[in-house]
């Protein structure tokens, strides 16, 4: 009998030939932490007495989801932060750096078959690069930087075929929010999400990543996909790092195995208040909005940029929409300048704020007010997400954010591409 790739994946690093639903402790090779999370962590990490890093190398801590600081309070915990890092040798990235989940691929340290933990939930992202990463709590994190293992319930595996390719117009955005609509925000729970089929390959990296970031939006442990010549040459970009692919036996056994032909898929958008009230555009094509988002660790990349950009060059947002965007990094920042697309988009009327988190999480840097719609190409649309349990999110591809800051309603991507 086969195996998944998370299977394989954990066998490789507990030492043990496991199947799912076995327990196994396993070695990690990154630790991760964000300052929304890093600084309870610290502190476990003191409480159980710890008093060096298994592998200061292998631990990141990322100053991002309120970066520069907003508040007093949140200057004493990046403080804490910055002071831990130095005392004990890891690596820190400070503000203006990036978001975590942007900086750990660029960092050259995660490819395939690594095993990743961290504290945020969108961990799961780094599976576009065949790696196993997923999130843990600040507890937990505090144990594996002293003892450089976790345990693991092995999760079972639901295989997603993806069959067509997707239509002008049409991203990984609107595909992964569709698959979301389709199992519902709890139909992966404690699983791994393995993407496959003709779709996904033809996904740009970058669109990987944005698939993977969201399986934990269906309840998923992670977000699975194999490694192509995409993914080894993406890599290269970043790492001399020799890795092998691993991939799913022929006979592996799944949980369940779900097929979609997403050929004549449409722009998705996910209502509020919850990832999974998607709809195709054009059952809210027309809702007024106030604000638009292009950014975070789900869509800040260079290529949602210069998806944006080609949108809203040589135009002008409406004059009641507030056009916010982060690029996911400091290199994607300077990339997109050194291409002509923060000119684009500043033109355009946005405004560029920080590499970092503040508007998805609503810490800071476009927190809406009462009554107001938003529409972001972020991960998540809870009752108060953006920072106001009175406004509404609307979640979205680049592109159809892009269409919707001109017009000042949801509107449809595709009349604006040419």
């Amino acid at each position: 009998m086969g195996k998944t790739i998370i299977e394989k994946i954990l066998s490789s690093h507990s030492g043990q030939n496991c199947r799912a639903n076995d327990i196994v402790v396993a070695r990690v090779d990154l630790v991760m932490g964000q300052d929304g999370t890093s600084p309870l962590a610290i502190r476990a990490f003191e409480n159980m007495n710890g008093k060096e890093l298994f592998d200061p190398d292998r631990v990141a801590l990322v100053i991002d989801h309120s970066a520069p600081s907003p508040l007093e309070g949140v200057s004493a915990l990046h403080k804490l932060m910055r002071q831990f890092a130095r005392e004990k040798g890891c690596r820190l990235y400070d503000i203006g750096d990036g978001v975590c989940h942007q900086l750990i691929p660029e960092s050259g340290q995660v490819g395939p078959g690594s095993l990743v933990i961290g504290a945020d939930s969108h961990t799961c992202t780094y599976g576009a690069l065949n790696a196993f990463s997923t999130g843990v709590g600040s507890t937990d994190l505090a144990g594996a930087l002293i003892s450089g293992q976790m345990w693991f319930k092995v999760p079972e595996t639901v295989k997603f075929v993806c069959q067509g390719t997707l239509p002008p117009g049409v991203y990984a955005k609107d595909l992964i929010l569709y698959l979301i609509g389709q199992v519902t925000a709890d139909g992966c729970t404690y699983m791994a999400a393995e993407y496959t089929g003709e779709a996904i390959a033809a996904l740009s990296m970058e669109g990987r990543f944005t698939v993977a970031n969201m399986a934990i939006e269906m309840g998923a442990k992670a977000g699975l996909m194999e490694a192509d010549d995409k993914t080894l040459a993406w890599l290269k970009n970043y790492t001399e790092q020799e890795y092998t692919p691993v991939t799913a036996d022929p006979d592996a056994v799944y949980h369940k195995v779900l097929q979609f032909d997403v050929a004549a898929l449409e722009p998705q958008v996910a209502k509020p208040h919850r990832v999974d009230n998607v709809a195709p555009i054009g059952e809210v094509q027309g809702t007024p909005i106030q604000q638009a988002v292009i950014g975070t660790c789900t869509n800040g990349r260079l290529e949602d940029l210069r998806i944006a950009a080609a949108i809203l060059e040589g135009r002008r947002i409406h004059p009641d929409v507030r056009l916010i965007v982060a690029p996911a990094s400091r290199k994607v920042y300077l990339d997109a300048m050194a291409e002509g697309l923060i000119q684009k988009l500043v033109a355009a009327g946005a405004a560029v704020v920080t590499p970092g988190c503040g508007p998805c999480v609503g810490t800071h840097n476009g927190v809406p007010s009462d009554g107001e719609n938003v529409i972001s190409t972020a991960n998540r649309n809870f009752k108060g997400r953006m920072g106001n349990s009175k406004a509404d999110i609307y979640l979205a591809s680049p592109a159809t954010v892009a269409a919707s800051a001109l017009t000042g309603v949801i509107s449809d991507p595709r009349e604006f591409i040419k």
